[in-house]
């Protein structure tokens, strides 16, 4: 969805926490990106260079700032962009929101009440905005650097006033945030962890798009997307998704801006993911017609800002 927004226009409430109101600042041009350059490793003999290529392919020629972050367990396999390069959250912040209220919530050894679930549930399978300031109102920023703090994830700075969607996110602590809830860990309990990737795992078509993109049949897919324009650096588009199966345990973070739409990074993000697909999950003569690879919605959307009139 290309939601433009004029630079007099304020936005409340995605990724920006509703009920609150923030100036936009005077129209910028981006800068431009530097070349890409991204670094591979892997125990799998040749991998990390094919990676290192296919994905410097995906990006090349494409307008905007990328950051890309992708570690398979069962290959020793990672790979990293601009991994500490500090992006606006958007609704990306939701996944870490929830994995805080269930950190709370086991710190008190108690359960989710039954509103707290159907919030959590709102704000990870719908990307519901009033669920989320309502959950982040709850915690308050000092549970939120609780858990942050818990998790190793130093990069990361919420959003002041309950601008959530204004918190500052890198790569490299998306993907800590996604293999704590992708392996046995003292952070997050068991249940906890599978609660969370459940409700990922349950996202509405319209908004599995991004690192979904490319991923074979034979791996289970979790995603958050999130996205949000202002007026310097264009739109920040995000994708950050988990996947297991077919002998692979693996995560993916593909953090942009500077986009001219949403849907310039949208495509950009399932650029890099179809060829970190292929290349981890490969198809053969003999396996290609049984491997379906998924193709995710044309219409990609996420929840729409509430844009008060100009003025």
């Amino acid at each position: 969805m290309t939601h433009r927004i004029s630079r007099r226009a304020r936005v409340l409430a995605a990724g920006l926490g509703a009920g609150v109101i923030v100036p936009f600042a005077a129209a910028a041009a981006p800068a431009a990106a530097a070349a890409p350059q991204v670094s591979c490793t892997s125990s799998k003999t040749g991998l990390a260079t094919k990676l290192q290529n296919d994905i410097t392919t995906a990006l090349r020629g494409r307008a905007g700032t990328v950051a890309v972050g992708l570690y398979d367990r069962s290959t020793k396999t990672t790979c990293t962009l601009r991994s500490s390069t500090a992006y606006d959250s958007a609704s990306v912040v939701k996944a870490t929101v929830l994995a805080t209220l269930l950190w709370d919530a086991k710190k008190h050894n108690r359960y989710l009440t039954t509103r707290e679930q159907s919030l959590a549930t709102a704000m990870i399978t719908k990307s519901d905005n009033n669920a989320t300031s309502t959950l982040w109102k709850q915690l308050g920023v000092t549970k939120v650097k609780g858990f942050l703090a818990a998790a190793g994830m130093t990069q990361t700075k919420p959003g002041a006033n309950n601008y959530w969607g204004l918190t500052q996110i890198t790569v490299r602590d998306e993907q800590k945030l996604l293999a704590l809830l992708t392996a046995k860990n003292s952070v997050l309990s068991d249940n906890s962890r599978a609660y969370e990737l459940k409700l990922m795992g349950n996202v509405i078509s319209s908004q599995r798009w991004g690192t979904p993109a490319g991923a074979p049949s034979s791996v289970a897919v979790h995603v958050k997307n999130g996205w949000l324009s202002r007026a310097t650096h264009g739109w920040r588009v995000h994708s950050i998704g988990t996947f297991n199966g077919a002998g692979h345990d693996y995560m993916i973070t593909v953090l942009t801006q500077d986009n001219s739409t949403m849907q310039y990074g949208v495509n950009t993000i399932q650029a890099v993911a179809k060829a970190i697909h292929k290349d981890l999950v490969p198809t053969t003569s003999t396996t290609s017609a049984s491997v379906l690879r998924y193709v995710p919605t044309t219409n990609p959307q996420e929840a729409i800002p509430a844009v008060p009139s100009a003025g």
